[in-house]
């Protein structure tokens, strides 16, 4: 019988969104409970982010699999060395790892594969079987697709005849205001539609995600439904004008587009919904990424412990340039943070106080060895004058060509 009980791994949350980026450091303590004195071959934390795929085709004796994986990084610190006897009773261990710099791709979950980023605590015992506990974060790659203009919309349009004994045609064209949002974002969508038959019928909206899986030379995609709605009826024999608004789900995983096994793209896709043929659509494409804790979105949460992170350095106290910025209410405008718990999700209501400020250096504060004395306001940029005479720029040079023509040959 394992002499091990309550085997914990607790680790801060580094933000109120609970979210990791390249460069945060995971800080957090391994727990448990002994029931007699016991020599360990090592207690060890790692953390790791890695991507998978694996599927099969075919049946039978043609049946074939196919997998692949990508390793990104892994960091592990060895808490208790080998040969280490630790006392009877609770024994708790801090640590803190450092997720390294790199674009790699948010944490995604498919029906071929998954891009997972795991904290793993690990006790080791001779000729006994490890104790593991793990526990799963959640990573947001902090690079965006190139998207071209963001804020543009996105338009396409088609032009369908269907039926056999009863002919019909539609023309639908449609737009979205713009090509990147944020999970619990609105998209505006609007458009035209002419159709050219005797039966009502209805226009649909759908957010699709499409995946796309690869191993090697082999891929397969998924193509899932996330939301969808239900216009208004479209008459027969009528042109109309439509337009809707489309939420974006709170849980929709970012774009992934820098995983070379995992793509994941997303698209609206409207829809004249015709029994008995294949409906015309307008597929437009948007990019889904998450509002980073300290990338213009605000409410940046420092970390309460270790290396300085994605996260840790607040906005500028004023922009750049010759005009004056009112300063924030407060250091750096944020309120006190409330006590940081322990993202665990075991069921603990654990929480761990806030760790003294990085390498020792007390909380910021705005500098007070520095007088702050207000800005001057700067001069205008431009100040309108007469342009200057030409003869003032370019005086005349002797021997060269004058207002009587080339001097005369020798």
């Amino acid at each position: 019988m394992s002499p091990i009980k309550d085997f914990k791994l607790l680790y801060v949350a580094p933000n109120k969104e609970n979210v990791f980026s390249g460069g945060d450091t995971v800080a957090g303590k391994v727990t448990f409970t002994l029931k007699e004195e016991t020599k360990v071959k090592g207690v060890a934390v790692k953390v790791k982010g890695e991507a998978h795929v694996h599927w099969s085709d075919g049946t039978g004796d043609r049946k074939k699999s196919h997998s692949d994986h990508r390793r990104y990084f892994k960091d592990k610190v060895v808490l208790v060395e080998e040969g280490v006897e630790l006392p009877k009773g609770d024994n708790s261990f801090e640590f803190k790892l450092k997720i390294p710099q790199g674009d790699f791709p948010s944490s995604f979950k498919g029906f071929h594969g998954k891009i997972v980023y795991t904290l793993e605590a690990k006790i080791s015992r001779s000729w006994r079987v490890p104790s593991f506990e793990h526990r799963e974060l959640r990573f947001v790659s902090t690079s965006t697709p190139p998207v071209g203009p963001a804020t543009y919309p996105t338009s396409g349009s088609v032009d369908k005849e269907f039926g056999v004994f009863s002919k019909g045609q539609v023309q639908l064209s449609a737009s979205v205001d713009r090509k990147l949002c944020c999970p619990g974002d609105t998209l505006f969508i609007s458009g035209t539609v002419c159709y050219a038959a005797s039966k009502d019928t209805k226009l649909k909206f759908s957010l699709q995600q499409k995946t796309v899986y690869r191993a090697f030379a082999s891929t397969t995609l998924s193509d899932v439904s996330l939301c969808k709605m239900v216009g208004e009826t479209i008459k027969g024999n009528s042109e109309e004008t439509f337009s809707c608004q489309m939420k974006i789900p709170d849980d929709a995983v970012n774009t992934v587009h820098n995983c070379d096994i995992i793509f994941v793209d997303y698209y609206i896709k409207v829809y004249v919904d015709i029994s008995l043929t294949i409906d015309p659509e307008v597929k437009l494409p948007v990019v889904i990424t998450s509002r980073l804790p300290s990338h213009g979105f605000g409410q940046a949460v420092p970390h309460p412990a270790g290396a300085p992170g994605y996260s840790d350095f607040p906005p500028p106290a004023f922009a750049p340039g010759p005009y004056p910025v009112p300063a924030p209410p407060g250091a750096y405008g944020y309120p006190a943070p409330n006590p940081t718990p322990y993202g665990n999700t075991g069921g603990y209501n654990t929480y761990w106080p806030q760790q003294p400020a990085p390498y020792g250096f007390p909380a910021p504060a705005f500098p007070s060895s520095v007088d702050q004395q207000p800005m001057p306001n700067a001069p205008p940029l431009f100040q309108p004058q007469p342009p200057p005479d030409y003869g003032s720029l370019y005086p005349p040079v002797p021997g060269s060509y004058s207002d009587t023509g080339p001097p005369e040959k020798q």
